[in-house]
């Protein structure tokens, strides 16, 4: 069973002769920029998938099915529960800019979670990204993104969903 699930469509802001004359130009993001990045992470992010992903890349949440039809995880449990964390990279991510090496910030984010569930006994399934930029450089934004979907890949879970906000200063 597949939900309807729309694409979420960022408006650029209100049509010309609006009241408020704010625009997401206006304030500083591109939003074409941001529509390149999710162009250059497609293919990245369906190596990422199974059959429990369910939707579309471009959704306003992830969704991964929990039936019983088939093994949920790599071994049998009892009683199984969801367990959620969120971690990050902190400072690594200044000195993989400042040396051009972005995706291995990816991979590392996707290990200090998954380094976090392993410890609590839980199986990773599942993966949300997020990013926080002042500007978005889709070749450089794309290869984060990528290096998220490597880790997934070699964590054995599903890039299911993400953010990237751009806050210009």
């Amino acid at each position: 069973m597949k939900p309807a699930i729309k694409s979420k469509k960022r408006s650029k802001g209100p049509e010309k002769g609006s009241k408020s004359g704010l625009t997401y130009a206006g304030s500083g993001v591109d939003i074409e920029a941001g529509d390149a990045v999710v162009d250059l992470i497609k293919p990245a992010l369906r190596r990422t998938h199974n059959s429990r992903v369910m939707g579309q890349h471009g959704a306003f949440a992830g969704m991964f099915r929990l039936d019983y039809n088939e093994a949920l995880f790599k071994r049998n449990y009892r009683d199984p529960v969801l367990v959620a964390c969120t971690d990050g990279v902190g400072t690594k991510v200044k000195l993989a800019a400042d040396r051009g090496i972005l995706d291995t910030v990816g991979i590392d984010c996707v290990a200090m979670n998954v380094n976090d569930l392993i410890v609590q006994g839980a199986e990773p399934l599942f993966f949300l990204d997020y990013l926080g930029l002042s500007r978005v450089d889709p070749p450089e934004t794309a290869k984060i993104i990528e290096g998220v979907a490597r880790g997934c890949e070699i964590a054995g879970c599903s890039l299911i969903g993400g953010e990237c906000a751009e806050m210009p200063d």
